[in-house]
């Protein structure tokens, strides 16, 4: 019934492009701040949204009733008569019909809600056992979203996905000195992967209380190596934004820079992003436009070769669409997003990369930072110095900044570790938390700029 009248309300528009996109789901939450718990709960959403595009200018508009569905896509219509201007472009693609069931392994919408909060009850005492805790804090969700899309093409698709994700945090504090150490983790469909963390809870909290007592790294430049968390959000925020098209088309400056075929770092340096990699919590078959999800080179042997596209920037750069157009819920048409975004696995192992450091840097997971266009800023959430190839002292307040395109050239060694972070979710455009991947082997960059004492 719902797919008749969602086929009849795409038909006999005045508009180049319509498309519906309906979505109901379901998720759960916990988090606590300090000992206490502080929101527990469960909701369930409806909507959608009807989208298009006329004279090359998009209407949208959002909605949670899903009666005369034929009224939203004409009121789009007619919002997209007001702005258009110029041609109608979109990439082409073969229009699917095609249901997509959700990829779950242990399903956590079936475990009870007070088994989930007994879990974390444990886990947030283990982080309390530790002495000189000023605070702490753990948050916990899990969700099944499931989207039906349709567009004035042909395309019907229905996808559903299950989604978990947890974070924790530890903060100790001495005097005027504060630290913290933080844990994230994610999954699409496996609520096993919060399970058994009890150890890795533990050495959270001591990390944060170790760190008190740690030495400033003195500023300067070092040879650094990333473990594959901190190389992970590395590549996704200092370069994988940049090859989001749909900023990249709106810079014509920083079309001069990121220009197909330009070397931008030596030939073991392999850049991908793509839903297409199975498992991880950016995977999909289709993306909210129903573009087939792709696996997609950004920099292929040091050279760039490829960018993230939906179907208008595609068409408008002349370049394939990627299926990277994506919408947090309903509520947002789609824009251009990443996926799973990693560096390739190289050749080196860990050892083989200290070895060669008379004195550098060793610097994993991190807390924040900030990216402007080519330059980036990144707290280190771990650090340790290198002697003579071996860890050696730990460090605390270690600051990696620099220019990215300078940095990819820099990198003189990639490790054969791979290994992907899923428990990020990525804002852009007033959309997040996006779920996403990202990763890395071990990565060693020469010549770094470390920012400390």
């Amino acid at each position: 019934m719902i797919r008749e009248e969602i086929e009849q309300a795409l038909k006999g528009h005045d508009a180049d492009y319509v498309e519906l996109r309906l979505e109901e789901g379901e998720t759960t939450r916990l988090s606590y701040r300090g000992r206490e718990l502080e929101d527990i709960g469960r909701n369930a959403s409806r909507g959608g949204n009807a989208r298009a595009l006329m004279k090359g200018g998009w209407g949208f508009v959002s909605f949670n009733d899903l009666s005369n569905l034929r009224d939203k896509v004409a009121l789009a219509v007619s919002h997209a008569r007001r702005v258009g201007k110029e041609e109608s472009r979109l990439a082409q693609i073969a229009p699917t019909v095609e249901t997509v069931p959700a990829e779950v392994k242990k399903d956590p919408l079936l475990i009870p809600l007070a088994e989930k909060k007994r879990l974390l009850d444990e886990y947030n005492e283990i982080l309390w056992s530790s002495p000189r805790l000023q605070t702490s804090s753990i948050s916990y969700s899990d969700g099944r979203r499931r989207t039906v899309f349709a567009n004035s093409e042909g395309a019907y698709i229905e996808q559903s996905r299950v989604d978990v994700v947890a974070r924790l945090a530890a903060v100790a504090r001495d005097g005027d000195v504060v630290e913290q150490a933080g844990l994230s983790l994610g999954s699409q469909g496996d609520y096993a992967v919060i399970e058994g963390l009890h150890q890795q809870v533990k050495e959270l909290g001591q990390q944060a209380v170790t760190l008190l007592s740690a030495p400033q790294v003195k500023r300067g430049e070092y040879t650094v190596i990333l473990d594959p968390v901190l190389a992970g959000v590395f590549i996704h925020e200092a370069f994988g934004h940049l090859s989001e098209a749909d900023f990249l088309y709106e810079n014509p400056k920083l079309q001069e820079v990121l220009v197909l075929g330009r070397t931008f770092g030596q030939p073991h340096l392999n850049v991908v992003d793509g839903a297409a990699v199975p498992g991880l919590r950016g995977s999909y078959h289709y993306d909210d436009e129903g573009v087939p999800a792709t696996r997609t080179y950004l920099i292929r042997e040091g050279v760039l070769v490829g960018r993230l596209h939906s179907r208008e920037t595609a068409a408008k750069m002349e370049e394939p669409p990627t299926g990277n157009a994506r919408a947090v819920d309903y509520r947002f048409p789609p824009i251009v997003r990443m996926t799973n975004t990693f560096i390739e696995t190289g050749t080196a192992t860990l050892q083989d990369m200290m070895a060669e450091i008379p004195e550098g840097l060793y610097v994993k997971n991190w807390f924040g930072g900030t990216t402007s266009i080519e330059m980036f800023t990144f707290s280190a959430g771990e650090a340790y110095m290198i002697r003579n190839g071996k860890i050696a002292e730990p460090l605390r307040g270690v600051v990696l900044t620099g220019n990215v395109f300078t940095t990819l050239a820099n990198i003189d060694a990639i490790g054969n570790d791979l290994d992907m972070n899923q428990g990020g979710g990525c804002g852009k455009g007033g959309q997040a938390p996006l779920p996403v991947s990202n990763g890395s082997p071990h990565i060693r960059i020469r010549n770094c700029l470390v920012g400390g004492r």
